[in-house]
């Protein structure tokens, strides 16, 4: 394995196989994305998922991966220390009107046709697809129900017995990756995607968690950059976490 794999993965894991992965960006129009991908030997156990995240490793279905790209380094790893967390009056505002009207369910990831519908939905909805078929349930569990990680979750929400979204999270010991967030676009004044973000957070507090990682900021995607409004925040910037206090905050030394 060479060096770059070597500092992203703990020594504890059995690595199958890396797969080189060029694709069209999904990201940002005309670019060829690089995103190897790691298929682990097992189940990575929750410490060391710790040490992927920390390294800028996120995951999609059985495999690991991250981003190295020659000529962009748009994509940026971004995490939340809630313990520093801004509770601002308006996620405050947020959070209380969804706790009012929205029961909220953890579980383990299913699929039905319910959430197929739902997830499809907001792929269109959002034109998140490019132009593809919709999802089946074959590409659902191979997105975000098969997992690499030990500690693979979904939060549900529910209003009046009808479900208006679903987040996947992975868990380690010291934090909580929001994988996939899908949602009803008609249940927009519930601004349930910033919602999704908050329970995950409360969640984090509750158990003692350190961190949320929100996934890939890209400044340049409408769909990533809404993730700016989570402050202070933290993002992986040359091999090194960078702290960002505003919006449009120049970063700080790494850390």
């Amino acid at each position: 394995m060479n060096e770059t794999f070597g500092k992203r993965l703990p020594s504890s894991l059995p690595v199958l196989n890396v797969l080189d992965n060029e694709h069209p960006c999904s990201y940002l129009p005309d670019r060829t994305a690089t995103m190897p991908l790691i298929y682990p030997g097992r189940l990575v156990e929750e410490a060391e998922f710790d040490h992927m995240l920390d390294h800028g490793l996120r995951r999609s279905g059985r495999f690991a991966y991250f981003t190295a790209c020659q000529n962009c380094q748009q994509c940026e790893p971004t995490r939340l220390d809630v313990t520093r967390f801004r509770w601002t009056d308006s996620w405050r505002r947020i959070v209380n009107r969804g706790d009012r009207l929205v029961e909220v369910r953890i579980d383990k990831p299913t699929i039905d046709g319910n959430r197929l519908s739902l997830f499809n939905l907001h792929r269109n909805s959002r034109e998140l697809g490019a132009g593809d078929q919709d999802y089946t349930e074959y590409d659902y569990e191979g997105f975000l129900i098969d997992s690499c990680c030990s500690s693979s979750y979904e939060l549900s929400f529910w209003r009046e017995e009808k479900l208006i979204a679903v987040s996947i999270i992975d868990c380690g010991e010291q934090s909580i990756s929001a994988v996939y967030t899908y949602f009803d676009p008609e249940q927009s004044k519930l601004s349930l995607g910033s919602y999704s973000v908050l329970k995950q957070i409360q969640i984090a507090e509750k158990s003692e968690r350190r961190f949320v990682y929100l996934g890939m900021y890209v400044a340049g995607n409408r769909h990533l950059s809404y993730k700016s409004r989570f402050l202070p925040q933290q993002r992986y910037i040359d091999g090194h976490w960078v702290d960002f206090n505003d919006r449009l905050d120049a970063p700080r030394e790494p850390s």
